[in-house]
């Protein structure tokens, strides 16, 4: 094994921001009920308003519009099972609507759901998109209709970084009556985000993408909007989400959000470099790859290409022996034999597809790391290849 140690999986989580890490520690003696109250749960419940209140003017939300959830799928299945909820955004509010649309690039707590709420009726779209993973504008006009309930596109993708323009996207909902939600969980804090201008009805997010702790995330739902409770129980989140409240959690989100305003802009900086040197040198060091996504409506930080003539496990496995930590794909896919569904919808074939890896950098990465991989990564190349019974030998 390497004493290198790399880690370029920010996509799937990000580690403990040192700031994020000293507010918990001093958070640690909050004990009591953020519901209670009597003085500790006063105390508790005053810490929990702080965070909604430093999350919701980094979004440009009310703090009435925030609610805590356990993280990005709880709130994505929150806001899609609506649909189906038999007094909410179809039934009652919606005239009847009972129709889904999204994008066949989503995360799979997107796609899978959809898929589900497919099975108990509900009519669902997937709009395909281009090769650079850009929504086609013209299947998204022909899928929503008068029928449509729900749109759910999400800002940036998890696997290949491309941007979505979100805005035009809710505008096509709403003209033609329909609800507008984006998950944004790989975005926030890589990219500007407000709700008022981008004028979405719902909209998720997840701590632990931005050096939060894990299990907390937020919805935001725009003042109005229907909504039909997911988790019933208490009277938590004015009712809409219920549950003793995840104190500490959402201390470290408040302290992450907090962190992610002052840091961004120096950051986002810093990972476009970083980025732009890695791409450049596997170009040049590596032949036959393909360079996934959008080249500039993308992820500060995500960079997904294909190898040729290897599987993406091999190279990943490689790597890790090496001490250099990448993905193949999603982590909530990983467990997966099958080629990525984002990459099969821009249309890289399924042989190309299944040697993708991704890197996704962070806070954390320099230089040195990206030296390291450009090092490493090419003999392992070689290597995999030169055993490979296909790779150079068509023809």
């Amino acid at each position: 094994m390497s004493n290198h140690s790399v880690y370029m999986d920010y996509n799937a989580t990000t580690p403990l921001h040192p700031g994020v890490k000293a507010a918990l520690t001093e958070a640690f003696d909050i004990y009591g009920n953020a519901s209670s109250m009597h003085s500790s749960g006063r105390y508790a419940g005053e810490k929990v308003a702080q965070a909604r209140e430093i999350v919701a003017r980094f979004i440009g939300a009310a703090p009435e519009e925030i609610i805590f959830t356990g993280g990005g799928s709880e709130s994505n299945n929150t806001v899609l099972n609506m649909i189906d909820c038999g007094s909410g955004v179809c039934s009652c509010v919606a005239r009847g609507r009972r129709g889904l649309v999204t994008s066949a690039i989503e995360h799979p707590s997107i796609i899978n759901t959809a898929e589900f709420l497919q099975h108990k009726g509900v009519s669902v779209t997937f709009a395909g998109v281009d090769a650079q993973g850009k929504v086609n504008m013209e299947d998204l006009e022909a899928a929503v209709s008068g029928e449509t309930a729900l749109v759910s596109v999400m800002m940036g993708n998890n696997e290949i970084g491309t941007l979505q323009d979100v805005k035009a996207i809710t505008r096509l909902a709403h003209e033609r009556g329909a609800l507008m939600h984006t998950d944004a969980v790989q975005t926030l804090g890589k990219v500007p985000v407000d709700v008022k201008d981008l004028d979405v009805d719902f909209l998720s997010f997840s701590a632990h993408k931005l050096y939060g702790p894990k299990g907390i995330g937020i919805l935001y739902v725009k003042k109005g909007a229907p909504f039909c409770t997911f988790i019933h129980g208490g009277h938590q989140e004015d009712g809409r989400r219920a549950g003793t409240y995840n104190t500490l959690g959402i201390i470290g989100l408040g302290k992450a959000v907090e962190l992610a305003s002052r840091e961004m802009k120096d950051e986002v900086a810093k990972l476009w470099a970083l980025r732009e040197k890695l791409r450049k040198g596997l170009l040049e060091k590596v032949p036959d790859i393909h360079v996934n996504g959008h080249p500039a409506d993308t992820l500060p930080g995500t960079l997904n290409v294909s190898f040729r003539g290897a599987e993406g496990e091999a190279i990943l496995l490689y790597l890790d022996m090496n001490g250099i930590q990448v993905s193949t794909g999603s982590a909530c896919a990983s467990g997966s034999l099958e080629p990525s569904h984002v990459l099969l919808a821009t249309g890289v074939e399924p042989e190309l597809a299944h040697g993708s890896i991704r890197f996704s950098l962070g806070r954390e990465t320099t230089d040195a790391d990206v030296d390291y991989v450009l090092e490493t990564l090419p003999p392992i190349m070689q290597k995999i290849r030169s055993m490979s019974t296909v790779y150079g030998k068509r023809g």
